[in-house]
């Protein structure tokens, strides 16, 4: 199953890797943008909280699931590339992403939101290459299960500053998104 799965993010990885080749990929560090829009309508009333599986956030939606026991994972990756794995979540070095080794750390907190944290904060990688998340929103409960889930760049008190264009693997319950730099990431609608 493991097996299967590395092979799945590995032929992920490099769809996405080509998909974000045709954009201009210059690093633009992590300056937050606006979001794209939530489906927040199906939700309006509601202030705030936890809402039946669905945390309302200032800029969205994020996925509301059972703790998972606190995960981390420390490698250093240099231009070769590597992989990171944090509880049930993966990130994906491509080959030429960094110039030179870099401590690279992934950790994933306890608390009802899918997210990960991955440092050194505002990493960035060379022109041309990005990593790859993938997020496991597995034992999550999802009122709205005709939304995409996407992966979300957010501050470190969870608020969403951006909604990362990104493939939601429904039937293995994983969200797959490449990234321009390191930060916090979390799963969301």
């Amino acid at each position: 199953m493991k097996t299967r799965l590395l092979s799945l993010l590995l032929v992920l990885t490099v769809g996405l890797f080509a998909l974000s080749c045709g954009t201009d990929s210059t690093p633009t560090g992590p300056a937050p943008t606006a979001a794209t829009p939530a489906p927040s309508a199906l939700l309006d009333g509601i202030t705030g909280g936890l809402i039946d599986g669905i945390t309302r956030t200032v800029n969205g939606l994020l996925l509301s699931c059972s703790p998972l026991p606190y995960a981390k994972d420390v490698e250093t990756i240099g231009p070769y590339g590597g992989t990171l794995q944090a509880g049930p979540h993966t990130l994906v070095i491509p080959p030429g992403a960094l110039s030179a080794g870099v401590v690279i750390t992934m950790d994933a907190p306890v608390g009802t939101a899918r997210s990960v944290r991955l440092m050194p904060e505002g990493l960035q990688f060379n022109p041309g290459t990005r990593a790859v998340l993938s997020l496991s929103y597995q034992n999550c409960r999802s009122l709205l299960p005709i939304f995409r889930k996407k992966v979300a760049y957010t501050d470190n008190l969870l608020n969403i500053l951006q909604l990362l264009p990104s493939i939601d693997l429904s039937g293995l319950k994983l969200v797959t998104a490449p990234l321009e730099h390191f930060s916090r990431y979390a799963v969301a609608y």
